[in-house]
């Protein structure tokens, strides 16, 4: 996901100037992993896998953004922030627009603070309508490379 690159619809951005929700960072994370692995069809993201994370988010690798609406989680999203690149990982929301509105916040932050990368790993209909594209093995490596140099602090 480009960061300069990121589409907010205009029905988000009239969604975000209404500003019925509270954004929090780091403070729900298992909670946000947990919510991202409450799937119908299953999911890929295991106890082992929550774990493992939580031990990232400790050692302030892993972090979350949250969408909090009438006091209550409604959507988040969380990655690992390595140099100037941050991996996200999952999104979720209860509530409409709930993970487009984390996702907003999430690359308004990286921007704030001089990230040159996020990879959303894979390119679906919906990232792709947010900004998302695909790149090369060739490019991503390159803009990893570059990204992992940097000095940034998510937190």
């Amino acid at each position: 996901m480009p960061l300069n690159r990121f589409h907010a619809s205009k029905s988000l951005l009239k969604r975000l100037r209404k500003g019925a929700f509270t954004v929090t960072v780091n403070e729900c994370f298992e909670e946000v992993m947990r919510c991202c692995a409450d799937r119908p069809e299953g999911t890929w993201i295991s106890e082992e896998f929550i774990s493992v994370y939580s031990g990232l988010h400790q050692l302030n690798l892993a972090h979350s953004v949250e969408v909090h609406i009438d006091g209550r989680l409604a959507g988040g999203t969380y990655g690992v922030a390595i140099g100037g690149a941050f991996m996200a990982e999952s999104m979720f929301h209860r509530e409409t627009d709930a993970s487009k509105i984390a996702l907003f916040y999430l690359v308004e932050r990286l921007r704030e603070r001089g990230y040159q990368l996020m990879d959303v790993q894979y390119l679906t209909d919906h990232l792709a309508s947010l900004g998302a594209i695909e790149v090369s093995r060739q490019r991503y490596q390159v803009e990893l490379q570059s990204a992992l140099r940097l000095q940034r602090r998510f937190a």
